[in-house]
């Protein structure tokens, strides 16, 4: 259950989703790599988008617009080779087949859009590299993710090699509505579908991201920009800021941390607590030796220390060999 190097039974992977914040200006591109490293996330991804491969020519200033935000394969291997400098992983969004076979020596995880969860070419030749896939699950009911996971999984199953598939929930909206955030399908996908499941947020704030991991998720996702005014591109205006990134990683470390292990158990915290707040087998009143013990004669009182509730058989209709004052544990090495 590993994803870019993190054991998900034990670490939430956080990812910072650069997205295409840098607007096709590589410094900026890389300034967000180290920006990411900065703020204590484990991956910091990118999107790889082929403008013609995506949208159709009649739509001419969206085709203008991803052209200028495109980044060259050797770009993307300079910022692969930078966030592994920095102690990240590096990730990038294939939106085309042909991006699959530019990605894969670079990034050790492939991360499928809600938009393309159904895009069944995409979704094999991903799969077919035998590498994690975090497959977003915007725009999807259970049912359409779980044709995904058998698309995925039966190309994983002729290369005979069975890599870890997340499935991340998502609000395919921008910003999404806090109202419709609809977080507890990210325990539904777990339970559903039988995979390991996140979340990719597209809400304000960090709320949504946070209580995403109390409820099971074990792989965040949050867009990432340096500035939130740095242009009038939509995705700065939703995307957390260095500040809000590192706000995001504290607060995801102690959200893990106070969840634990689910194992329930008597906490080191507790031993003081429990000696006083148990309680034991006492004398109700003064007894003398020779008495023979009746459900009368005893009660139950703090501290822990004699014998526990329910111990009382062994006590009970035997003969004291000494006196017990009132409220005295009574304890079994003082009965024949």
């Amino acid at each position: 259950m590993e994803v870019c190097s993190v054991d998900l039974a034990k670490k939430v992977l956080i990812i910072a989703e650069a997205g295409n914040n840098h607007e096709g200006d590589f410094g900026l591109a890389r300034e967000l790599v180290s920006a990411a490293a900065a703020t204590g996330v484990d991956a910091v991804k990118f999107q790889t988008i082929v403008p013609e491969r995506l949208v159709s020519p009649a739509e001419t200033a969206r085709v203008a617009q991803l052209s200028k935000y495109q980044l060259s394969p050797d770009q993307f291997t300079e910022l692969s080779e930078l966030a592994a400098k920095e102690g990240i992983a590096f990730l990038s969004t294939p939106f085309d087949t042909g991006s699959v076979d530019v990605l894969d020596p670079i990034v050790s995880a492939f991360k499928i859009a809600s938009g393309d969860n159904n895009f069944v070419a995409l979704l094999e030749a991903v799969a077919a590299k035998g590498k994690p896939i975090l497959l977003s699950g915007g725009i999807s009911t259970i049912a359409e993710l779980a044709r995904s996971k058998a698309v995925i999984e039966s190309v994983w199953a002729e290369h005979d090699v069975a890599p870890t598939l997340v499935v991340l929930h998502c609000i395919a909206a921008y910003p999404a509505p806090p109202e419709e955030a609809n977080l507890g399908a990210v325990r539904t996908i777990a339970k559903e579908l039988g995979v390991v499941s996140g979340y990719s947020d597209h809400t304000m704030g960090n709320e949504a991201a946070v209580l995403s991991v109390a409820l099971g998720g074990r792989a965040i996702e949050k867009h990432f920009t340096l500035s939130k005014t740095q242009s009038e591109f939509r995705d700065h205006q939703l995307s957390a800021d260095p500040g809000e990134m590192a706000d995001l990683v504290t607060r995801v470390r102690a959200a893990e941390a106070m969840i634990g292990d689910g194992d329930k158990r008597k906490m080191t915290a507790e031993d003081a607590v429990a000696q006083a707040a148990r309680r034991s087998i006492a004398a109700a009143r003064s007894l003398q030796a020779g008495d023979v013990l009746s459900a009368d004669d005893i009660t139950w009182l703090r501290p822990a220390g004699g014998l526990e509730p329910g111990r009382e058989s062994l006590v009970l209709g035997r003969r004291l060999t000494r006196a017990v004052a009132s409220g005295e544990q009574i304890l079994a090495d003082m009965v024949e």
